[in-house]
């Protein structure tokens, strides 16, 4: 099978673990939204970006590298040293981790200190089972994992929240209890224990994945620097009820990125494993000009369909939330296109791109926080994360040219489009509304025949007697 194949036979495998439940959790929107204060909701999402920022210096993404080294890895032995070095590395900075938080938040008396250390050290073991799957080759097993983990997550969320009234703490609850179940079934179904070897403890594999993975802290951390400071200083600026519409107005750009994040898990591989072919310019552009059609695709019809869905999805309380959605909307298109690019300099192990491009991106994000959302709230936050995002986009874009030329064409077609879209989205009449969807889909099906072609193909060949 191609490389191409094969990316588009993973990226099918993994959306089919993880899509079923993304829907399932959409259409309980309404139930959380009802369930939950703007306030409430506002602090559990800070507390989940927080922990996103927490768990790269803990882990020092040592999951990610143990990825990439067990794609070159050839034998038992080499496996051995590269998920031994991970293990051991991320057991020590877990337990330090524990123990330091557990300290002060103790002093602090925090009202979720104990079951917020547990959602972190489930996240880290669920960050772990996962990286061990795709880097082991058991992709099916890593998608079933999601596809459990993403049901048991819902199940738990209405019983915690509904039955027991539990609130933040009933989301923080559900989230680890399935985080850390997933992982156990999946550590044990992989037989962890025999790629484990005190023997094989090898300082120079250590140091090696820890200078691959080191890179990828920063850039990590900035790309949640630049979502955590929006939260953080709309939450100390502007109160936690515009954190809360904040979070679900960027509820419905994070569907771009769930889309894209099947296409990346897969993308990170693929892209390291054609390194060794002659033709990887070629696959690399014809990949590249496929991704763009496709986000571009969600990008106008995710604007185009809001005017229908939001209203059946999200209480009445969160109405300010729409007109956030469409600068949101085109941020995440960016976001995606610099993880693109990242995929090709993680293939080629040259992770120090990322970690310098997204750490400006990151200081320009937070600088304009601190002068704009005292003015302007909101929208502040908007703003300033889709040009910290274009600037990512563009630097990387420039880099890029250093390893691989990408054959580049202005879409004229689209922009005039996504143009006219927005003002149809801000006038927000029915019948516009209605006319535009239609031109949309029109033109999300025409640029993207061939990609749906290739989807339905296997399913048309299994339907034909």
């Amino acid at each position: 099978m191609n490389q191409k194949k094969q990316l588009l036979k993973n990226t099918v495998i993994i959306a089919i673990g993880k899509l079923s439940t993304q829907i399932v959790s959409f259409l309980l929107l309404r139930l959380y939204t009802s369930k939950l204060t703007t306030s409430e909701y506002g602090t559990y999402d800070f507390l989940v970006t927080l922990s996103t920022f927490l768990l790269p210096i803990i882990t020092m993404l040592m999951e990610e590298s143990m990825f990439r080294f067990l794609i070159d890895a050839e034998d038992l032995k080499s496996k051995k040293r590269v998920i031994t070095a991970t293990i051991a590395y991320t057991a020590v900075g877990t337990l330090v981790f524990s123990i330091i938080a557990g300290i002060v938040m103790g002093i602090m008396k925090y009202e979720y200190a104990v079951v917020f250390l547990l959602f972190i050290i489930s996240n880290v073991l669920i960050g772990l089972s996962n990286a061990l799957a795709r880097g082991t080759g058991k992709i099916k097993l890593y998608s079933f994992s999601n596809f459990i983990l993403g049901a048991s997550t819902i199940v738990l969320n209405i019983v915690f929240i509904v039955n027991f009234k539990l609130g933040v703490s009933g989301l923080l609850w559900s989230n680890t209890v399935a985080n850390s179940v997933t992982a156990i079934v999946v550590l044990m179904k992989l037989h962890l224990p025999q790629f484990i070897s005190i023997k094989d403890l090898n300082k120079k594999t250590l140091s090696e994945m820890l200078r691959y993975s080191i890179p990828l802290v920063p850039n990590n951390l900035s790309w949640i620097i630049i979502s955590l400071s929006d939260r953080l200083m709309l939450t100390w600026m502007a109160g936690a009820n515009a954190n809360g519409i904040y979070s679900i107005a960027n509820k419905f750009p994070n569907i771009i990125y769930t889309f894209y994040g099947f296409f990346s898990t897969a993308w990170k591989e693929s892209a390291a494993r054609i390194l060794k072919e002659d033709n990887k310019t070629q696959y690399y552009n014809s990949i590249y000009r496929d991704i763009k059609f496709f986000l571009k695709a969600i990008v106008l019809g995710l604007i185009a369909i809001m005017p229908f869905a939001f209203p059946l999805l999200v209480d009445s309380s969160y109405n300010e939330a729409y007109i956030y959605i469409p600068i949101l909307v085109i941020s995440i298109y960016y976001t995606n296109m610099s993880n693109f690019y990242g995929g090709i300099f993680t293939a080629y192990k040259n992770t120090k791109i990322m970690g310098s491009t997204t750490v400006v991106a990151a200081i320009i994000n937070v600088g304009l926080n601190l002068i704009l959302i005292p003015k302007f709230g909101i929208w502040a936050a908007t703003l300033s994360t889709l040009i910290s995002n274009v600037i990512v986009f563009a630097y990387r874009r420039y880099r890029l040219s250093e390893y691989i030329q990408l054959k580049e064409k202005f879409n004229y077609v689209f922009w005039i489009l996504l143009v006219i879209t927005l003002i149809t989205y801000y006038k927000n009449n029915m019948i516009l509304n209605i006319i535009m969807f239609i031109i949309v889909l029109a033109y999300c099906v025409i640029t993207n025949k061939n990609f749906i072609k290739k989807i339905l193909q296997p399913i048309v060949n299994k339907i034909k007697p």
